[in-house]
């Protein structure tokens, strides 16, 4: 689509994505906006522990959190757009509910992905989504996904790198709560993210986990730490049961998306699962060591000078189910050794440590 011909925007409202790694690959596009139009008011909303991703950000003026469901909190938050007088609306987030508000807003540019017919109406401009030569929907880096909304409308990149602003105070909570637990600010920290919100199925085995930590401290002195998710405090203390050398589970109270940043900040090298922090990581620009199980890897396929990114050729994978309904072998079959081996290659190669 070309660019509008009307003036560039004075006020443009952001939908962000609903996941936390969806909302940093979408990072290269807000910035993409900013440089096209650096004097935009650009106010951006998301359930409310993205703004933890956000905020602090130059691309980013305001961060709201999302208003209420059901049809009376959708009205107030069309009146609101309305009296505020937003120009364009970028909707990154796919679902109709999303333009809904913009739509009876009557915000002039409607712009995003045209997820069925509804969705297109509620949109001036929209895109397809991208179907590979078999008509299936096709899986694509995120960052590119995003940028292809903002090129759309003659925006032109401004690199492709992920944004994420680490605040002082979360880096001060974090350093008070690793010295809490012996560990100073000398001592090198490899933060381990066990959870997935999709489910089970996308999570390498906690005794897996606990097994490459105890390798890594024998071999670089890594001093293992995990920073689960809400409902996955579980899975966190299962790794730390399974350690020899002890693992700092960070769950009373859970860390904050803010806090989990300043940890990864803090950290030497990464752990993860497939999963929102993953994304945090590699925006940082830390070395992280990613087993990849039942997902298609695609939306994720960027930025890997840093990363290894480990799979198993099962012919069950990628079946994109929330739990195995066999033996997980997609998962069981990717061993200790190879994580280990690839995170000590990754050292010898790129270092340790985040970039930014």
């Amino acid at each position: 689509m070309a660019r509008p011909s009307e003036s560039p925007p004075d006020r443009i409202f952001v939908a962000l994505p609903s996941w936390v790694g969806d909302t940093a690959m979408c990072t290269p596009a807000l910035r993409a906006m900013r440089h096209a139009f650096p004097d935009a008011v650009i106010v951006a909303q998301g359930k409310k522990h993205l703004g933890d991703l956000v905020l602090g950000l130059d691309s980013v003026n305001e961060f709201r959190p999302l208003p209420p469901k059901g049809l009376t909190g959708t009205i107030r938050h069309a009146k609101a757009l309305r009296r505020e007088r937003f120009d364009w609306a970028i909707l990154f987030g796919e679902s109709e509910r999303v333009a809904a508000a913009p739509f009876l807003a009557r915000i002039p540019l409607r712009a995003g992905y045209g997820r069925g017919r509804l969705r297109k109406t509620l949109l001036t401009h929209y895109l397809e989504r991208p179907r590979d030569a078999d008509g299936k929907l096709a899986a694509f880096s995120m960052i590119e996904r995003y940028l292809r909304v903002t090129r759309s409308l003659g925006i032109a990149d401004a690199g492709d790198r992920m944004d994420l602003a680490v605040q002082e105070s979360a880096r001060d909570t974090v350093a008070e709560r690793l010295s809490a637990q012996g560990i100073g600010p000398e001592d090198p920290v490899l933060t381990i993210i066990s959870g997935a919100a999709f489910g089970a199925a996308k999570t390498w085995l906690p005794e897996y986990f606990a097994e490459a930590a105890d390798r890594l401290f024998e071999a670089k002195g890594l001093r293992a730490v995990l920073a689960p998710g809400p409902g996955e405090e579980k899975i966190g203390t299962e790794v730390a049961k399974h350690s020899k050398h002890g693992v700092v589970v960070m769950v009373d109270p859970p860390l904050q998306i803010r806090e989990t940043a300043a940890l990864l900040s803090r950290s030497e090298m990464a752990l993860s699962n497939d999963t929102g922090p993953r994304s945090m990581a590699v925006a940082l620009g830390l070395p992280v060591v990613v087993p990849i199980g039942p997902t298609e890897d695609g939306h994720t396929r960027h930025h890997l000078e840093r990363q290894r990114v480990l799979i198993e050729d099962v012919d069950c994978r990628p079946c994109r189910l929330r739990t195995c309904p066999i033996d997980h072998r997609c998962m069981t079959r990717i061993t200790p050794d190879r994580v280990v081996a690839a995170a000590l290659e990754l050292m010898e190669t790129v270092g340790t440590g985040p970039l930014s």
